[in-house]
């Protein structure tokens, strides 16, 4: 494997892959011409830099940074404030600008974004944060499977319906789906299947008929006629489980388990 920075003079260039959620995969390169490898033609970038890197054999998060100017075509600020770079997948790693030979230094997801008209900058989560999940269950009154998830049981297939915007609000966080039994789909979300935000995924926090209300809201020139994909919601717990959906076998939760103020009861009459 090539060795790189071993040489007082060194043919070395920084590269990074973002792949995003809607399927759109972007490459880039510190150097000054575009390079091809791995398949991939990576776009000469050299305003756009990765900041901090932090590389250790802990078992605690990396941190790394990625700064760069919003004048490249490839990044607009449009789809940054659209969510299109929202936990997108990311790779960065150095490449020899002669021989091609490269290596992936650090990999991960994008965090927070920040931008300020001109530049941005993107926090990266590394792969380690998985191990940072709680993987040991804890008691809760609710089920703490994700709806049509493992652990629930429930065919996702089943509660999937398909359907078109067929018109919005001002602020754009309200939109009605024709013929949508709304109440149904309260704690779900909603999958655009076009538009500027193809393939983003809206959680859906309250509904009034047709209406929906997301938790963000959808950004200006997504047409009417726009399809969607929605999924049914669930507020886990004990009573929808059984009475809606007939499942209380699989509940992933204790509901009749006595919280931490049983000892500050007292008794009733």
């Amino acid at each position: 494997m090539r060795v790189f920075f071993d040489r007082e003079l060194d043919t070395v260039a920084t590269f990074w892959r973002i792949f995003r959620r809607d399927g759109v995969a972007l490459a880039f390169t510190s150097h000054d011409r575009d390079l091809t490898f791995g398949g991939i033609r990576h776009l000469a970038a050299p305003g756009m830099i990765p900041a901090a890197i932090r590389l250790t054999a802990e078992l605690a998060n990396d941190s790394a940074e990625v700064q760069g100017a919003l004048n490249h075509d490839s990044i607009r600020e449009s789809e940054l404030a659209a969510g299109l770079f929202d936990e997108a997948a990311i790779a960065i790693g150095a490449v020899d600008w002669t021989s091609l030979d490269h290596h992936t230094l650090y990999t991960g997801q994008i965090g927070r974004i920040e931008d300020d008209q001109t530049q941005f900058a993107a926090e990266l989560r590394s792969s380690k944060s998985l191990l940072e999940r709680d993987l040991v269950p804890r008691t809760s009154p609710t089920c703490r499977a994700a709806f049509c998830g493992p652990g629930c049981g429930l065919s996702a297939v089943r509660f999937t319906s398909f359907g078109v915007l067929a018109e919005t609000d001002l602020e754009g966080n309200r939109v009605r789906i024709a013929g949508l039994d709304g109440e149904r789909h309260v704690d779900g979300h909603l999958r655009l299947l076009g538009g500027p935000q193809t393939g983003l995924v809206f959680g859906i926090i309250d509904a009034n008929g047709e209406w929906l209300l997301l938790d963000r809201p959808l950004v200006a020139g997504t047409p009417v006629g726009t399809r969607a994909e929605l999924r049914q919601g669930c507020d886990h717990t004990i009573a929808t489980c059984s009475t809606r959906f007939g499942n209380a076998a699989n509940f992933r939760g204790e509901p009749f388990l006595p919280g931490n103020d049983l000892l500050a009861r007292y008794g009733q009459p």
